[in-house]
């Protein structure tokens, strides 16, 4: 049986009344458009539309989304366009392709603005029509699938999209299969080192681990049918980036994860499910503050099940999922468990609920013009587990864990968020720092004369609060540098015998000259330091700048100018360049410690240079879009950069310098160590050494990850120690 044929079986399992003949015309449409072309791994490239339309079909999706999946790829990698799409197979599958279809045709300055507006224009189709990001999630899987075709260099910078934006992305519409998998393959190429010595590891206790789950999985059956309940019970063994992050997070080796086996027990109706938790707790001892409801307060991706652990069988700690059918559909396909095939008809009020949050995620982003900071609002709002607080009239409001006060305030309203003087949480008064927790009842206090701070942006975890607050901030930086570029202005054009308003046209038209859109902008850009009086004078009154003595503030600028580029041309050796000039004064962001190979963006500070960030640095994205400059990496550097790396290990003799000995293999110099022990039997160390190039730590990275005894290795601030 050939794979259009298998395809058009498995939809037709799900759907008797499908029309398979316009599945077949897409296939084929595909097949004639990307013939000749080839996969890295020298497949014909069909195969890979092909392979995105079986997984949409395993999601049991309509035809519309099977033929999208089949042709996703035709409009962005051959000459097809979406209005051929449109006559062939109706507009429905022609917004869904131009929706996954990337703006591959429109210039970027880098490629973060590109990756960040291709994923704001997939959120917008998303929003209109759910059925655009499932098909580039199964796109996304199938060419993880794959990556192993691909450059070291591809491989790692496609697996760590995947793990910050589409894993989290298919958490967030609770399709648990392909997070799942999505997040297991993204970890082999992102920590190949740990990945291979986690599954080495697992692969040993698989056969016991069998044994143990065929074991428990009998006796819940018995436990639960003596107790009324008519379930079927499943275990399994916790994904590999799952037991991963809770080495990292309890700090302990594999051998004492203990719960890394969890059971899911499926019953007929609501009323069994509690019944079952009850047997569970009756039958074994359950763990205190690991019992959660999700059927009486559902996620937002709409995700219900009661979860608890418990002492088991053997004193194995295990976790216990209970649900019912129908949820077990939507905890395993999530939001694409929700979508009906509705042949011409729109969707429902219904389903409009349930991707509610959509809409939400768009709104809380609009505001934001910057692409990079998009991207990174955007992860905020995907990442994380939540917790569920109430209002004082019983409403509840999801927010992600370890969110404050301030957070829950600009859920209920932005003025509100913006007053926020405090909280009550159960009657009690809490500073804004507090974490609210589940359950817990919040209400605000407010203040008109409250006005946000940059202390807030350490506190607050919603990229809603995080959005408004670096927005007023920017408004009031934004005001006293219109304030102080006025005043410049002001006194050096009363120095020149002549005032701001009688040479407004003057001014206007300097303002263009120096690449201002008005005359507003340009006194901002005074007020900032990125533009001088000299240079408007220069441009705004030529005659008298020439005749006219300097001011002494003008001098002022001229000396610092002359002794910065003393300075700097004797030392510059920062190996950056800013606006495609060497010798300006540069300074590294200990918060992020750029090095050659990051992408970097750099800041204009006074009396300090510029400030270099990586892009994803969170203290460079609180700082003004304004003052942001262009700066580059210089190839011909030679210069070496400090870099913090933490190593968590095996407290044991003779470890340390097996890992010090890994630096000198590599060819690094550590130029100060902070080591110290953790309960005993674990040790924490962190590194400050000197490299080159990004390519030196990721290399420095997996050499010691490699090492036995070693849990994990982490680029870190250089401010930790």
């Amino acid at each position: 049986m050939t794979q259009i044929e298998k395809l058009l079986e498995d939809i037709s399992g799900y759907h008797p009344s499908a029309d398979l003949g316009l599945v077949r015309r897409a296939y084929q449409f595909a097949a004639d458009a990307h013939a000749g072309q080839t996969r890295k791994s020298g497949d014909p490239y069909v195969t890979h539309p092909l392979s995105v339309a079986r997984i949409i079909a395993e999601l049991k999706l309509d035809v519309s989304s099977v033929c999208a999946a089949l042709l996703h790829d035709a409009v962005e990698d051959t000459s097809a366009t979406v209005e051929q799409l449109s006559d062939q197979f109706g507009k429905e599958v022609a917004f869904l392709v131009e929706g996954v279809t990337k703006l591959g045709k429109l210039p970027y300055s880098t490629r973060e603005e590109q990756q960040a507006e291709n994923f704001r224009k997939m959120l917008l189709a998303m929003a209109r029509d759910i059925r655009v990001i499932l098909v580039k999630l199964c796109d996304r899987l199938d060419n993880m699938r794959s990556l192993n075709h691909l450059p070291s260099e591809k491989q790692e910078r496609i697996a760590a999209e995947t793990m910050q934006i589409y894993a989290p992305l298919a958490n967030r519409l609770g399709i648990q299969s392909v997070k799942i998998e999505l997040e297991d393959l993204a970890f082999k190429y992102l920590h190949p080192g740990e990945y291979d010595q986690l599954a080495t590891e697992v692969s040993k206790t698989r056969a016991e681990r069998l044994e143990y789950i065929r074991h428990v999985e009998k006796l819940i059956e018995k436990e639960m049918g003596e107790g009324g309940v008519a379930c079927q019970v499943s275990g399994r063994a916790k994904h590999l980036w799952s037991i991963y992050q809770k080495m990292r997070r309890t700090q302990r080796p594999f051998a004492e994860i203990h719960d890394a086996i969890g059971f899911r027990v499926v019953t007929d109706s609501q009323m069994f499910c509690y019944q079952a938790l009850g047997i569970a707790h009756q039958t074994w001892t359950p763990i205190p503050g690991r019992f959660k409801d999700y059927i009486a307060l559902p996620k937002p991706n709409r995700y219900q099940s009661l979860h608890t652990a418990v002492i088991g069988p053997r004193g194995e700690r295990i976790e216990i999922q209970i649900r019912t059918r129908d949820m077990h559909m939507v905890a395993e396909h999530g939001i694409a468990a929700h979508w009906k095939y509705k042949e011409g008809k729109p969707t429902d009020a219904g389903d409009d609920n349930k991707f509610a949050w959509l809409r939400q995620l768009m709104e809380s982003h609009r505001e934001l013009r910057d692409p990079t900071e998009f991207l990174e609002s955007v992860k905020i709002d995907l990442f994380g587990d939540e917790v569920y607080v109430f209002t004082p009239q019983g409403d509840v409001k999801a927010l992600p864990q370890g969110s404050c006060p301030i957070d829950f305030a600009y859920t209920v309203h932005s003025s509100v968020g913006d007053h926020c003087s405090g909280a009550r949480v159960n009657n009690m008064i809490v500073p804004l720092r507090y974490q609210l927790r589940n359950g817990d009842t919040v209400e605000i206090l407010t203040n008109p004369n409250q006005k946000p701070n940059k202390d807030w942006l350490k506190l607050v975890k919603t990229a809603r609060a995080r959005n408004k607050i670096r927005y007023l901030l920017r408004q009031e930086q934004r005001d006293r540098g219109l304030a102080l570029g006025a005043d410049l202005m002001d006194k050096a054009m009363r120095k020149h015998g002549t005032t701001v308003e009688k040479s407004s046209k003057q001014l206007t038209a300097a303002a263009k000259d120096l690449r201002c859109a008005t005359l507003d902008e340009l006194t901002l850009q005074v007020g900032y330091g990125k533009i001088t009086m000299q240079q408007v004078l220069e441009r705004a009154l030529p005659e008298l700048s020439k005749k006219a003595e300097i001011s002494a503030v003008e001098k002022s600028e001229n000396i610092l100018k002359n002794l910065l580029r003393k300075v700097t041309r004797k030392t510059s050796t920062s190996g950056i360049k800013v606006a495609g000039e060497h010798d300006i004064l540069v300074r590294f962001g200990k918060c992020c410690s750029p090095l050659p190979g990051d992408p970097i963006t750099g800041f204009i500070t006074r009396g300090r240079g510029v400030t270099v960030h990586r892009r994803d640095c969170d203290k460079g994205l609180d700082l003004d879009p304004d003052r942001r400059i262009d700066v580059e990496w210089d190839g011909s550097s030679k210069t070496q950069h400090e870099v913090a790396i933490q190593v968590l290990c095996a407290n044991k003799p003779g470890l340390l310098a097996h890992i010090s000995q890994s630096f000198t293999d590599q060819g690094v110099n550590i130029n100060q160590a902070h080591c110290r022990t953790a309960d005993g039997d674990r040790a924490v160390n962190t590194f400050h050494a000197s490299v080159k190039d990004l390519d030196q730590l990721k290399s420095v990275i997996r050499s010691l990850s490699r090492i036995k005894g070693v849990f994990s290795v982490d680029r870190v601030s250089a401010d930790i120690s």
